[in-house]
């Protein structure tokens, strides 16, 4: 299981993040559409990883949300 951050960018796209994985970010037409490339790319970044024989960050996230 892995936080994500989700948001609309500017063209209208939903942008998808995933902090435990630097640079691991993906987007899509819809929410649901991002929510499923987002799970792809975090598939392959764990995957290329673990071919490497680098450690995967674990998952630590603590969601708090600041109103301004």
């Amino acid at each position: 299981m892995r936080e994500v951050v989700m948001y609309q960018g500017e063209d209208g796209y939903w942008v998808v993040e995933c902090p435990s994985l630097p640079g691991c970010v993906s987007q899509g037409k819809t929410k649901e559409e991002a929510i499923q490339n987002i799970r792809e790319a975090i598939s392959c970044y764990i995957h290329a990883l673990e071919e490497d024989h680098l450690p995967v960050p674990e998952e630590h996230f603590d969601v708090t949300v600041v109103a301004v």
